[in-house]
């Protein structure tokens, strides 16, 4: 596994030999390689399962969950962004009014400068902002402003298959434990900022009692 060559590094060994095309050509290539192979798995009879196992840097999974606390004395409705990342169980989260394409870019902003840099692919459900039509498998219409920014940042998007959750078990493990834990009897907070500062502190602190062992 360790030997296994990413998306990324691919692409600059492509170049190194010559090749001259764009990154987003060999990312469609290896996604549609995993796609036959996972076809290739199925029609053998065998069954179609993904290990949950990830090299540093190579994943990480996104997710939205909907909580409410009090801000300036109001209980409010939040939708929280969760990201996690696959090897070192790192994990970031940051509260926003709205799901909308500003919300999600940003968080995807924050979550990066925070973690220190960018993964190969993230791992989502087929949220509205991302997915405009779920196609056969794998195949999705990916939403234009998603793509643009997935592009921008050069990581490689996937999208689990609708009702399969455990394609991204971690991420929903940390919506959990945040439910029970973080939000189960919050502060109360003057505003929104003050809500996201401590909760980057609180993620920070947590990351070390959450961490692959490998990884401490």
């Amino acid at each position: 596994r360790k030997q296994r060559r990413t998306v990324k590094q691919l692409y600059r060994d492509l170049v190194v030999l010559g090749y001259t095309g764009s990154y987003d050509r060999v990312a469609a290539f290896a996604r549609q390689w995993r796609q036959e192979q996972q076809e290739a798995a199925r029609t053998a009879g065998k069954q179609a399962y993904v290990p949950l196992q990830f090299a540093p840097g190579e994943a990480f999974q996104f997710d939205w969950s909907e909580d409410w606390v009090r801000i300036n004395g109001i209980s409010t409705k939040l939708q929280i962004a969760h990201f996690k990342l696959s090897y070192s169980r790192a994990f970031f989260m940051k509260a926003y009014l709205t799901q909308s394409h500003e919300m999600l870019f940003d968080a995807h902003y924050h979550a990066f400068n925070v973690f220190g840099g960018i993964p190969e692919r993230g791992i989502y459900d087929n949220m509205k902002t991302a997915v405009d039509k779920v196609g056969r498998g794998k195949q999705r219409q990916v939403n234009k402003r998603f793509y643009a920014m997935v592009s921008h940042y050069l990581f490689e998007a996937e999208f689990c298959n609708p009702a399969s959750g455990w394609e991204k078990g971690q991420v929903e493990k940390a919506v959990q434990d945040a439910r029970h834990g973080l939000w189960y009897d919050p502060p109360p907070f003057k505003t929104l900022h003050e809500l996201n500062q401590w909760l980057q502190i609180r993620c920070l602190e947590l990351w070390q009692e959450n961490a692959n062992p490998e990884f401490k």
